[in-house]
């Protein structure tokens, strides 16, 4: 009987050991487990500086240091200090001839004004322009004297909403500040014309992602407050606008009223954290040379203004699934992957989990400044960013920055044989993601990424909505990589591959409401990966996976020609946009 019950001991835990987990395995499972916690709604969507970013942050340590990881910084943290708003200080007045400004009624600061106050007389100065081109002259301040003044100035352009008359790249709001400051100007005040805003609305207050101050006090104010100001000089906003539009000539002047003011613009600090743990490899010399893999955790928790959501009027919890829980999942397993393999490997890998990344890479640039190691031994970077989505009857995804090495393209194409999926890679180093930080300091990187789709930056990203059989074949591809490059006797050497930095595209007033497929670096023409159904190209019968070619019979090439194109249409258009869908030509006329 002894025996028996020996022998069925045996038994059972053969049966339990082959149940377990094999801790090199990437698993289904474990990535659906790990996005479904990220992802939830008590995350809250994952704002830096919040409690649930914090919870994120704390799980993700815990996960890393289960792989028996080296956890770097301060207990794996990684601390540095973000704004995540603005709001104005008690500080903000505005008074005239005895009229007094009622703040967030009549008058408002900007988010980059200076927290100054400036008692001065005042001048108007249209549309506060200074330009001198070949195919265009407007010069506001031409015999205006504003040397220790404040200046009024209407926004936008005499220009009816045109992106092709020349003035767009003159129209930002700083730039007008710059030109006036640097005329001796003591403060600016904004005003909007009927024209460009029928409803004279105050705009929010909301952080512009920059900590630098005009160095002036900068205001926005309402017309009525404006006429009041303008009431000795026989015009109003309204007036002056209608004869700029007509005249298409500066008209500025000298104000007679002095006018007392301050702003107060308070910057809301908080702080955050990258999680960092090391594997160290086991190669006496290669040990001291390092992998990065990274994923950012944050996302931009309930929306609103300022946010970067893509339904800026919505306040809800964006969970951030697949941007980007599911790139965390992907690392965590990864880790726990390389681990369980540690042995083999001679390179010493940095996991890491940046915050801030929605913010503009924030906690990338910060850890490539205040690297755990010298630069010069960080040998590459392959960052993980919505993994999550991978269109389940195409089977593809992209990489990004492959040209960013010396053979790193064969290496990959090579280890993509006889998958069911396809890669498609892209050689160009910069991006709208971390891998950023490190292309621009000579680091190789590879950034991995699924499909697009409607969900991105909005409430509907979700955990239930991610192909997890998908990420799995991804992060198992990513696994191998990191194996072939973390084994080599001698490391890839970096390449450039294109700009250090991403261009900053204008903010054109036209918007067809699709985006563009950055993977598709092959295909003459823009493919098109996400049609917002209720914007002009949807309406007009625009479908994903078209490859536009022609806007209005002049071609698109690439998506520097379509922003060229877009930057020529105006609102009210009919166009005609050619694309190729399906290998025929189609012809769709979209109303702006």
């Amino acid at each position: 009987m002894k025996l028996v019950r020996a022998v069925g001991l045996m038994i059972l835990c053969l049966v339990l050991s082959a149940q377990a987990k094999d801790p090199a395995e990437i698993t289904v499972a474990e990535l659906q487990g790990h996005v479904t916690y990220l992802a939830s709604d008590a995350m809250k969507g994952r704002k830096p500086g919040t409690e649930e970013a914090r919870q994120a942050a704390e799980y993700i340590k815990k996960e890393l240091k289960k792989c028996k990881l080296r956890l770097l910084g301060d207990d794996g943290l990684q601390e540095f200090y973000v704004v995540t708003g603005v709001q104005p200080g008690i500080e903000n007045q505005f008074s005239f001839r005895g009229i007094e400004g009622r703040l967030m009624e009549d008058f408002i600061p900007l988010s980059f004004s200076a927290s100054v106050h400036a008692r001065a007389p005042l001048a108007f100065a249209g549309y506060g322009f200074h330009i001198e081109t070949d195919s265009l002259t407007w010069r506001d301040y031409d015999a205006l004297d504003v040397s220790g003044r404040w200046v009024m100035i209407l926004r936008e352009a005499p220009d009816g909403g045109a992106s092709n008359s020349g003035f767009e790249p003159y129209t930002p709001l700083r730039k007008k500040v710059s030109v006036a400051k640097d005329r001796g100007a003591v403060g600016v005040l904004f005003v909007s014309g009927e024209k460009t805003d029928q409803r004279d609305a105050l705009p929010p207050l909301v952080y512009d992602d920059s900590p630098a101050t005009a160095g002036l006090p900068v205001l926005h104010i309402k017309r009525s407050l404006a006429d009041q100001l303008l009431a000795g000089s026989d015009h109003t906003v309204a007036g002056l606008e209608e004869e700029l539009y007509r005249s298409k000539a500066p008209h500025s002047f000298l104000l007679d009223d002095t006018l007392r003011a301050a702003a107060e613009v308070i910057l809301q600090q908080t702080r955050t954290a990258n999680v960092v743990a090391q594997l160290t490899g086991n190669d006496p010399l290669l040990k001291n040379e390092f992998l990065v893999i990274g994923a950012h955790y944050d996302h931009l928790g309930l929306g609103g203004p300022g946010s970067h959501s893509r339904r800026p009027d919505t306040v809800a919890v964006h969970n951030g699934a697949d941007d980007n829980a599911s790139g965390v999942a992907g690392m965590l397993e990864l880790a726990e992957a390389l681990a369980a393999n540690r042995k083999s490997l001679r390179r010493s890998v940095l996991f890491v989990a940046f915050s801030a990344e929605e913010m503009g890479t924030l906690g990338s640039r910060y850890f490539v400044d205040h690297p755990p190691a010298p630069l010069s031994q960080i040998k590459y970077m392959l960052n993980l960013d919505m993994v999550g989505r991978m269109n389940e009857e195409e089977k593809t995804f992209s990489i990004g920055g492959t040209g960013t090495a010396a053979g790193m393209e064969e290496i990959l194409h090579r280890l993509a044989q006889g998958r069911a999926f396809t890669v498609k890679m892209s050689p160009e180093g910069a991006g709208p993601s971390d891998h950023a930080s490190f292309y621009a300091k000579d680091i190789p990187v590879l950034f991995f990424m699924a499909d697009l789709h409607e969900d991105y930056h909005t409430p509907d990203d979700d955990s239930d909505k991610l192909n997890y059989a998908g990420e799995k074949m991804i992060v198992d591809y990513i696994l191998d990589a990191t194996k072939q490059l973390a084994e080599r006797s001698e490391s890839l050497a970096f390449q450039e591959a294109g700009p250090k930095t991403m261009p900053r595209g204008r903010r054109f007033k036209i918007s067809l409401g699709v985006m563009p497929d950055h993977s598709a670096a092959d295909v003459k023409g823009l493919r098109v990966s996400v049609v917002d159904p209720n914007r002009p190209a949807g309406r007009g019968g625009m479908i994903k996976g078209d490859v536009i070619v022609a806007i209005d019979g002049k071609p698109v090439n690439d998506i520097y020609e379509y922003m060229h194109r877009l930057s020529e249409l105006r609102s009210g258009d009919r166009i005609s946009v050619e694309v190729i869908r399906d290998g025929q030509k189609k012809i769709l006329i979209v109303d702006l």
